[in-house]
């Protein structure tokens, strides 16, 4: 164990440091609970910026669906070759629940990390005016990590607790706490930008998303055919819109 002029020490290297890695400098055995997710920065400060310098129809697409009289909208803004196969999840519970829906969707032929633009700082035109229109969201995020997990944040507390047991009762894990970075409580993530100000954010682990094609794979041809969904495919989803009013 170390001596008490090793433990300040520690304490003050890691007081320079982000809040996360301060933490596990200091105190390293309670960090192990919460592992530390350190995502490089966005290229982009916001959707405007992005546009001037990238191609949309060849370096991403926007999609969109509003239904008539739809109160819930599935958005998946770091879709196609960023986080997959959020695109395809939210489309397929949009099209399920007879809801909304939204894609910014990465097509380039390397370097879509390029185009990730964080919740918060989301500011697509085409994606807000359809979020604020309805009263729920559900964002489709993906999230590191090997195991089957689901953290699950956002602003809609409610909504939280009731998919996080339709969730659970099909037999997926969702994660007791939410990491810092994956909480989705600002007033200025997308998804709490509905009529009622609140919406849900899904952090779907990497060891999660791969169940849900065969063999495990994520390439953008093998996610954009319906026939390599499994079954935990249908099944989470079914399970989120079992959730959502008027599902």
């Amino acid at each position: 164990m170390p001596g008490t002029g090793a433990r300040i020490g520690a304490v003050l290297l890691a007081s320079s440091l982000t809040p996360a890695l301060s933490a596990a400098l200091a105190y390293p055995h309670a960090a192990a609970a919460e592992p530390v997710r350190i995502r490089p920065a966005d290229k982009y400060a916001g959707y405007a910026q992005l546009a001037a310098h990238e191609t949309e129809g060849r370096d991403y697409r926007r999609e969109r669906r509003f239904p008539r009289g739809a109160r819930v909208a599935h958005i998946a803004i770091h879709g196609g070759d960023i986080e997959p196969p959020t695109t395809q999840l939210a489309d397929h519970s949009a099209r399920a629940g007879r809801h909304a829906y939204y894609s910014f969707t990465a097509t380039k032929a390397s370097g879509n990390r390029d185009l990730h633009i964080t919740a918060d700082r989301f500011d697509e035109p085409k994606a807000r005016s359809l979020v604020a229109r309805v009263d729920y969201t559900v964002a489709w995020h993906g999230a590191a990590g090997s195991g089957a997990t689901t953290y699950i944040g956002g602003r809609d507390t409610a909504l939280i607790r009731k998919i996080t047991a339709e969730l659970r009762a099909a037999g997926f894990t969702v994660a007791g706490s939410v990491p810092a970075g994956l909480k989705g409580r600002s007033p200025a993530n997308i998804t709490n930008r509905n009529r009622r100000g609140r919406g849900v954010q899904l952090e779907i682990s990497l060891g999660q998303r791969k169940r849900f094609f065969t063999d495990g794979r994520l390439n953008r041809a093998w996610i954009g055919n319906p026939d390599n969904r499994t079954s935990a495919f249908h099944a989470y989803t079914a399970a989120v819109n079992r959730a959502l009013p008027g599902s």
